[in-house]
């Protein structure tokens, strides 16, 4: 047990100073009310800021989910527009990517139905980005993402002994 725990005393004003706590110590905040919840003592517990973190939760799941995508995506439009520069590591960004994707949706399964805008979303870094690496006139890429969600996650991309998606 956390020495917070025992600082959590009933009829004490910790709750107050676990709330002014929040933007000073967060850890010691977080400890301070899993301690409270835990003691099921809600009425003591900071709900405002434990409703705030916990939608910052969700949103750094979808924000997983978007880098990941901005990332292969990214990769995608370099394999496709610099042929001439494709390498082992870009396919193993395209794998490992794909991965990354396919766990945040595994442990995430409700962000499914945000794929279409965590794509678009993402296809707007993945041109940027894309301009940005290769030199290539951002204008030279397609303003509108041209992959669907099957060539996103499953194109076979293909370097000399290695393939991605694995067989």
């Amino acid at each position: 047990m956390s020495t917070t725990t025992s600082k959590v005393r009933p009829g004490s004003n910790e709750t107050s100073t676990a709330s002014a706590r929040y933007e000073d110590d967060l850890y010691g905040w977080v400890e301070a009310q899993v301690a409270l919840l835990k003691a099921g003592r809600l009425a003591e517990v900071d709900a405002e800021n434990i409703a705030e973190e916990l939608a910052d939760v969700g949103h750094d799941q979808y924000d997983k989910l978007e880098s990941a995508l901005s990332i292969l995506m990214m990769h995608l439009l370099k394999w496709d527009h610099q042929p001439t520069h494709r390498s082992r590591s870009w396919l193993n960004t395209v794998h490992e990517q794909r991965k990354r994707i396919a766990r945040v949706l595994r442990k995430n399964p409700s962000l499914k139905s945000r794929i279409p805008e965590a794509t678009e979303e993402g296809y707007e870094d993945a041109r940027d980005n894309a301009a940005a690496e290769t030199g290539i006139a951002k204008k030279l890429f397609p303003k509108v993402c041209p992959y669907d969600w099957s060539v996103i996650t499953t194109r076979v991309i293909e370097f000399d002994d290695l393939r991605s998606p694995e067989e």
